[in-house]
């Protein structure tokens, strides 16, 4: 019997009072991670106000909803010389066109016109009388203003008249897949507001400033 086998048998037969080394199984982990937990947290003290600063009135106040406005008005710029300049000309040539712009949709109009708006303006009734401020291009036959986006709506004053509410008539599409049985209708009946002109008035110099 070779002296390993012995050696193995030996051992084998030992009692179990026998004291043995168990090494923990943490020795074997690396460095960094046994003085993970052993790290104090660090807590950093609360912010002062400042001296200097005024202690808030309304802090403890509930905030109401803020509301975002798609075009918030901009503070007045002055008027650059340029428009100083060629405003009377185009002034006083007669039959001027505006590009408006309501809801985001530009329309080309004159005084008189009607539009036909693509979708049921909210809030309004027939009778009304609307002040439409955002226009991009003003002009006239030999003279045409354009904004960047929008032209100062102090330079121009346009209203359109509510005529009333019409709608389509109603639109049934049968909507149905491959191999199914099933089908199904939908139905849709568009309303539509009518604008008309009643007013374009490009203002002087005067009147502006």
């Amino acid at each position: 019997m070779s002296r390993a086998l012995l050696r193995s048998v030996l051992e084998l037969r030992a009692p179990p009072t026998s004291t043995r080394i168990i090494r923990p199984t943490f020795a074997l982990l690396p460095q960094h991670s046994r003085s993970f937990n052993s790290t104090t947290p660090i807590i950093e003290p609360a912010l002062q106000p400042h001296v200097n600063n005024a202690p808030n009135p309304t802090e403890d106040q509930v905030r109401p909803l803020a509301f975002k406005k798609s075009h918030p008005t901009a503070p007045p710029t002055p008027i650059q010389d340029s428009v100083k300049n060629l405003l009377p000309f185009l002034v006083a040539q007669p039959g001027h066109y505006i590009t408006i712009h309501i809801h985001g949709f530009p329309y080309l109009v004159q005084e008189g016109d009607q539009i036909r708006l693509p979708f049921r303006m909210p809030g309004v009734l027939p009778g009304d009388i609307l002040r439409l401020n955002r226009a991009s291009i003003i002009g006239s036959r030999d003279y045409t203003m354009k904004g960047a986006p929008h032209i100062d709506d102090r330079i121009f004053e346009c209203r359109a008249t509510v005529l009333g509410v019409e709608s389509e008539p109603m639109r049934i599409k049968i909507k149905k897949k491959r191999r199914q049985r099933r089908m199904r209708q939908a139905k849709s009946k568009h309303r539509y507001t009518i604008l008309r002109i009643s007013e374009l008035n490009i203002k002087n110099l005067e009147e502006v400033e």
